[in-house]
């Protein structure tokens, strides 16, 4: 039997996320389903992993490559039907068998879509040390989004002063950092997005020179004529397709492109081909997809460039939290259907309004 005096010891209810099937076309909330099981909240004695208690879960638009049947190998695998989703979160450890995590760790990294997860290899998850910035920021601004932004626009885009730079989907998560990143740098910047009120918070809160709807332009090579009549030399990609196309046409010579994601391309059966390649070759531009897996060497870096810029009020970040792991799949789906302004995260627990001993008495019981 369950007692508060058996806490550490006991089973303890856990809500998580599963695939329902490979999914064909838009992402719906009704291609994830919640179900409810239990876990334990002790590992076992030959254990090396952690168990977390997970406080933050990331929407991020990769995940959705995920949950396609594989077609071909990509570099990381798909969700099986009725499997465990995972991604990017915040979690705090409750049990440790790993010598380098201790219980109380605040950390981020690959967690389960789950309340408690095990993680039996943790040597990938990163300790969170500058504890007075919200955790939330560790799914966004501090996590993989923000490295993403840092390492794609300093080190694949190779910035300099006075240079014109186009970013798509420049209200998201890392969109609205590569933005705040190329003004410190003294570039003009140019971002779209899927609403006016995203446009407006680009120009209003981000500090970008200028920005416009897509949705609301029919002629994008037109449009990037008009904001850019001397071409582009940066283009930070996150929508491909179109959008990329029209990129193309509109590059300076030497111009470079840093292709992050093709977000409007992830629903489709079949991807938008290119049409304007051949820019590539006559105005010598260098095109470049990049993981963000492959820089994460640079994060103490990045922290020391980003802690002080956030601390002194220079770099500013917006997120949608929405709150219960049973609205993760809303959360989710919500990015393909552009719901979200900023960075998509989903706090695990609803917000309680008596205290935390409490809390946990709650949870043994329910």
């Amino acid at each position: 039997m369950l007692t508060l005096a058996g806490f550490d010891t006991g089973r303890i209810r856990n809500k998580k996320v599963l695939l329902k099937d490979f999914v064909s076309g838009t992402l719906e909330e009704t291609d994830m389903l919640v179900e409810t099981s239990s876990v334990k909240l002790k590992l076992p004695e030959d254990s090396n992993g952690v168990l977390v208690k997970n406080i933050y879960l990331s929407c991020d638009p990769y995940m959705r490559g995920r949950m396609s049947k594989p077609l071909f190998r990509s570099y990381i695998d798909s969700f099986q039907p009725g499997s465990l989703m995972s991604g990017f979160g915040v979690s705090k450890v409750i049990d440790s068998r790993h010598d380098n995590f201790r219980e109380g760790d605040l950390v981020w990294g690959i967690i389960g879509w789950e309340e408690y997860s095990v993680i039996s290899s943790p040597e990938s998850l990163f300790k969170i040390e500058h504890t007075d910035l919200p955790l939330s920021y560790y799914t966004g601004i501090l996590g993989m989004p923000g490295l993403t932004a840092y390492a794609g626009f300093y080190e694949i885009c190779a910035p300099k002063k006075g240079e014109k730079v186009f970013v798509s989907s420049a209200s998201g998560a890392v969109g609205q950092l590569v933005g705040q990143f190329a003004k410190l740098m003294g570039c003009y910047v140019v971002g779209s997005a899927g609403s006016r009120d995203k446009v407006d918070l680009l120009k209003s809160k981000f500090g970008f020179d200028d920005a416009f709807n897509y949705k609301t332009e029919f002629y994008l090579n037109g449009t990037l004529k008009r904001y850019f009549p001397e071409g582009i030399d940066i283009y930070f990609d996150n929508v491909g397709g179109k959008m990329l196309d029209a990129a193309l046409r509109n590059m300076k010579t030497h111009g470079r492109i840093a292709v992050c994601g093709m977000i409007s391309q992830y629903n489709r059966e079949e991807p938008e081909g290119l049409n304007h390649l051949m820019n590539l070759v006559t105005k010598q531009v260098r095109m470049e997809g990049f993981l963000v897996n492959d820089h994460y060497h640079l994060y103490p870096k990045f922290l020391e460039m980003m802690i002080p810029l956030i601390r002194e009020g220079k770099i500013v970040y917006v997120e949608d939290i929405i709150e219960g792991i049973q609205y993760a799949p809303s959360a989710l789906a919500g990015l393909f259907h552009g719901i979200n302004v900023g960075k998509q995260v989903v706090k695990v627990q609803r917000t309680k309004l008596y205290d935390s001993y409490a809390y946990e008495y709650e949870s043994l019981y329910t």
